[in-house]
């Protein structure tokens, strides 16, 4: 692949492609390497459990919720000139995080990371998407998905190493750093283009914004105050109504944000179904076991690395072998045997979750890492490939918006399981003390939880803790299967899934 790509381009236009390739890395890194410190937050900078969990859900809910909008920018008014102020804007942002001096500064810094990593990746895609064509454009967004899942599976690593040399804040400087490297390097590197600069849909940007918002409070709230609560349900309805109406917004639009009748394709539902799968099967993984391992269960950084490693290694290699194994297999066929296998990864490790042991953790996580690395490496071609041409850039914008607003949305849910699974195994206290507890055990902070339940021993709150555990893997596991059945349907019913690969001829 690599040969290729400096084969059929100039020279600007490969160090183009790292630029971006350097935002990409720099954007998911930020999001699990981060939550990786929020144990370590939670002893030094003391809040609440809403405050420690936006600490991840105000980067990713920024980020996922402006991808569309930042993408009708960079139409308008230039994708160089978007990425450099979103690639050097993430870079500033990061430094108020790391100078932040509480809770609510940090939160509102991470948001403002969101916004920039939305520019940057908005427009750094659609540069690519503008300079490359046909089969090595195919290739050029491969790479591009694998880096960001590079990111993802190194941030835990990462965070233990930097946790333990250096403190939390320079967790979060390592990705303004990359992020600074994209931006130096852009300015010498990067054309300036545009595409059809229709009008703003500004309405359809702040429903969708808002809705994603209140969605997300939602979740948070009912991690930690229980369905009962009054918040939560006008949290909840808020967002249906956002919904409700976004969707009338976009089909009254003439050039809208959102084109619904994408969705009418089945194949098209299908693709948009495989970020969600590994969101739910994996990559809440790379956030909520660390925190589970370091906050709550109190192993040492060295041994949660391991663990980590297994779980993040194949992603370093198999989404890249997975697009030549495709055209033997073929892509479907390949991406249903990866969920299923990572199905089968996370009933195996729910069996172990109660009495985590390296040993017997890591052949699960294993297959957990290799099940999701391979659908990973084909997403980002069948995103643009089930699609006419002369709407891939809509299509791409789309898939890239479930997969980080995705990300953000199934953190937040998973954590309010989580949560309520746990409250339901503490006793001992007052329902509103009992909530409270067991947020902090979801987000790793048991030294938060301790004091609200003095009759609870730590190793009770453990158990507590890989009880609920292993209750949700079950479930992720069942979530996952059934998206590969899913998965099976959508894509076997349809015809247009054809992706070109490495040689001659088409693989499905």
């Amino acid at each position: 692949m690599a040969r290729f790509l400096m084969d059929s381009q100039p020279v600007q236009g490969r160090w183009a492609l790292v630029s971006v390739c350097l935002a990409a890395l720099a954007l998911p890194l930020s999001f699990s390497a981060g939550a990786v410190a929020v144990p370590v937050l939670a002893i030094q900078l003391a809040s609440s459990p809403a405050s420690l969990a936006w600490v991840t859900n105000a980067f990713m809910l920024s980020f996922g919720s402006l991808l569309l909008a930042a993408g009708g920018l960079a139409d308008r008014y230039g994708r160089r000139r978007l990425f450099l102020l979103g690639s050097g804007g993430f870079a500033l942002a990061t430094f108020f995080v790391c100078m932040a001096p509480d809770l609510f500064w940090l939160d509102l810094a991470r948001g403002l990371q969101g916004v920039g990593a939305a520019a940057a990746l908005a427009s750094g895609s659609a540069a690519l998407a503008q300079a490359w064509h046909g089969q090595a454009r195919m290739r050029v967004f491969a790479l591009l998905g694998t880096t960001f899942g590079a990111g993802l599976a190194l941030g835990p690593l990462l965070a233990g190493a930097l946790l333990e040399a250096m403190g939390w804040r320079s967790v979060f400087a390592a990705g303004g750093v990359l992020a600074l490297l994209a931006c130096m390097l852009a300015v010498r590197v990067l054309p300036e283009s545009r595409g059809q600069a229709g009008r703003l849909d500004v309405p359809g940007m702040l429903a969708f914004s808002l809705m994603l918002s209140m969605l997300t409070l939602a979740l948070l709230w009912l991690g930690e105050f229980g369905l009962p609560a009054a918040r939560v349900r006008w949290a909840s309805l808020a967002a249906a109504l956002l919904a409700a109406s976004f969707v009338l917004i976009e089909r009254r639009q003439p050039a809208p944000l959102l084109d619904l009748s994408l969705f009418a394709q089945r194949a098209f539902v299908g693709v948009q179904l495989l970020p969600v799968a590994t969101c739910f099967g994996y990559v809440v993984l790379l956030v909520v076991l660390p925190l589970q391992l370091l906050g709550v269960h109190c192993q040492g950084v060295a041994t949660v690395g391991v663990q980590m490693l297994a779980l993040s290694a194949p992603m370093l290699v198999l989404p890249l072998l997975a697009a030549r194994w495709a055209g033997r297999m073929g892509s479907t066929r390949l991406c249903v045997a990866g969920l299923l296998l990572c199905a089968l990864g996370l009933y195996l490790l729910s069996r172990q979750a109660v009495h985590p042991l390296p040993a017997q953790w890591i052949p699960p996580l294993l297959l957990i890492g290799a099940g999701t690395a391979l659908p990973w490496g084909l997403m980002d071609g069948l995103s643009v490939s089930v699609v006419p041409v002369q709407r891939a850039g809509m299509a791409a914008g789309i898939f890239g918006t479930v997969r980080v607003a995705g990300e953000g949305i199934a953190l937040a849910a998973v954590t309010a399981l989580l949560a309520t699974l746990i409250s339901h195994r503490l006793q001992g206290a007052s329902a509103p003390a009992l909530g409270r507890a067991a947020a902090y055990l979801a987000t790793g902070a048991l030294h938060s939880a301790q004091p609200l339940l003095p009759g609870a021993t730590a190793l009770q709150l453990q158990r507590a803790s890989g009880e609920a555990l292993a209750q949700l893997l079950h479930m992720l596991s069942a979530l996952t299967a059934g998206s590969a059945l899913l998965l099976h349907v959508l894509l076997r019913s349809s015809t247009a899934v054809a992706v070109p690969r490495a040689g001659n001829g088409w693989w499905r």
